[in-house]
């Protein structure tokens, strides 16, 4: 976890103060919704179908437990009683009122949580792999360079009003949990021929209208020179970036219209003209940021203890324990996701109790740390193996032991026409009845790792493009038709999906899915060849002809 200083708890409770007398001003009549719309939207507050949505930034997708308890009061003080986690690390509530959102920032601040640029034409929250600091093989935890980048970002004069809205995400592992390659810039950690640490930076990517994965603009950027790069980027995205057209105003349509190699020589030139400045980070300064984060005092222990052994004998444990517990980078210690994909369940969803009981597990079993990941799961980063049957039966009377963890029920979705103003069709009932009608586990494991993505309108939050089967809702005279994809991906190899045919009507939706696991099972090579893996070597006529050979 990392530590607040003065400076941070100073900055969020004056932005309270601030928020609550804008919203003051909105309330007694002196601010119009239009003047009050730049201030609550760079305090996380959009305007939905139904009522203000609040979004939560939660930094690199760490939190202690007293953070979780805190989200737990939001939701019952000021929400329905619940909160949905979202792809990118934050949390929304979803029917708060104007008049209590400073109360609820206030509650937040308490714990050192906000919701600063977490909407707005602004650097959003920095994303991260949410096993960071404890998976095998990463090159070092990459939630000390989002700190940096979020001391950078937070209200940069210069880079608080950009075309649009603008995302990092980090990684530091060979396999991608963060999707940098669908964010405007992402940055892989690595290690050069001479063990230097440094970047890959990527740039350009993005999904909504016009997806695009992200392209190499310099393969290694040193971790001294990361601001200072960063910071040459965003120059030439502020100047050259449109403002005229919201929709070609991202990052990632500057770069396909310029190229990349142009781009990346426009970045170059800026750099070289201000590289040795102030951004430079020094040895200390990385130093000084590294020492604010406290890492758990690990006991000495060894894999497969005796109670694991003896646990193992019970199908329903070692089902989920196959399924959603992963190597750690200590001996005898387990990664644990909790799945928010109940059965029938909307995805991403907590109730404030299991947020409650899920903060007092991670006080008993991990620490104090939670986890937020990308798929909209949870995780309890440093499990004892020798205690991990008590935490199932624990996570399994909350309801979040189900052993779905990336098979075709872990569904992402966004909320869809249930609540955002944005959506022109539903999302949540579909991964509802997907999720129903692949119930059964022995068939979701036959199946084998099968993402499925759902976005209810065109800017992509459910990220379809990158789904493995994605689905896009569309209107169409009034009616919800929903397009269908296959073939993406989000991880190292990330690609954008291939559209299969004809839009297909809400009803049928479910019903196509079917066929195209089906035809999968019977035309994939061997039993362990994957869906992705599958498509990839077919392409997707003999998906095609199934889907629409009786339709």
């Amino acid at each position: 976890m990392y530590a607040y200083d003065e400076i941070d708890r100073t900055l969020i409770n004056e932005r309270v103060s601030e928020f609550r007398d804008q919203v003051k001003r909105r309330l007694s009549g002196e601010l119009t919704e239009d003047e009050f719309k730049m201030l609550r939207l760079m305090n996380g507050v959009y305007l939905q179908l139904h009522a203000y949505m609040f979004r939560v930034a939660i930094p690199y997708g760490t939190l202690s437990a007293d953070q979780m308890r805190k989200m737990a009061h939001v939701a019952r003080r000021y929400d329905r009683g619940y909160g949905h986690f979202t792809t990118r690390q934050n949390i929304q509530f979803n029917w708060i009122k104007l008049a209590d959102l400073p109360d609820a920032l206030e509650d937040l601040a308490k714990v050192g949580i906000h919701a600063m640029q977490t909407s707005g034409n602004c650097t959003r929250n920095i994303t991260t792999d949410q096993w960071a600091g404890v998976a095998p093989g990463e090159v070092e935890d990459p939630r000390i360079w989002c700190e940096l980048l979020r001391q950078y970002s937070t209200m940069h004069p210069e880079f608080s009003f950009l075309p649009r809205k603008f995302k990092f995400a980090i990684t530091a592992s060979a396999h991608d949990r963060a999707a940098i390659k669908v964010h405007d810039i992402g940055l892989r950690l690595h290690k050069n021929d001479g063990g230097e640490t440094g970047f890959e930076v990527l740039v350009g990517g993005g999904l909504g209208r016009t997806p695009f994965i992200g392209k190499t603009i310099k393969p290694f950027v040193p971790g001294r020179d990361l601001l200072s790069y960063v910071e040459a980027i965003l120059r030439v995205y502020n100047q050259y970036g449109r403002r005229d057209n919201i929709y070609k105003a991202r990052i990632k349509i500057l770069v396909h219209e310029l190229g990349i190699e142009k781009f990346a020589a426009e970045v170059e030139d800026e750099w070289l003209a201000m590289r040795d400045n102030a951004l430079t980070l020094d040895d200390e300064v990385v130093e000084d940021i590294r020492s604010r984060f406290t890492y758990p005092h690990y006991k000495q222990l060894t894999d497969l203890p005796d109670e694991l052994k003896a646990a193992s004998a019970d199908p329903h444990f070692e089902a989920w324990r196959l399924n959603s517990v992963a190597p750690h980078r200590r001996p005898g210690y387990s990664i644990v996701t909790l799945s928010l994909k109940p059965i029938g369940g909307p995805p991403g969803d907590a109730t404030a109790d299991q947020m409650d009981a899920i903060a007092d597990l991670a006080d008993k079993y991990s620490f104090g740390e939670i986890r937020v990941g990308h798929e909209q799961n949870l995780a309890l980063p440093h499990v004892a193996q020798r205690d991990l049957p008590a935490l199932w039966r624990a996570l399994d009377k909350i309801g979040v032991a189900t052993p779905n963890v990336n098979l075709v029920t872990d569904i992402i979705a966004c909320p869809g026409l249930d609540y955002c103003s944005l959506a022109n069709t539903r999302s949540i009932p579909i991964a509802q009845e997907l999720t129903r009608r692949f119930a059964n586990h022995d068939t979701a494991n036959l199946i084998g790792r099968l993402h499925v993505n759902i976005s209810g309108c065109i800017n992509a939050c459910g990220h379809h493009h990158v789904g493995h089967i994605g689905i896009l809702g569309v209107e169409k005279n009034g009616e919800e038709f929903y397009q269908i994809t296959i073939g993406g991906r989000a991880d190292e190899h990330a690609v954008v999906g291939t559209l299969i045919g004809p839009a297909v009507p809400y009803a049928d939706v479910a019903d196509v899915v079917e066929d195209i696991v089906e035809a999968y099972l019977a035309l994939r090579a061997r039993p362990d060849e994957l869906f992705i893996d599958a498509v990839k070597r077919l392409g997707v006529e003999p998906f095609k002809e199934r889907v629409y050979a009786t339709r």
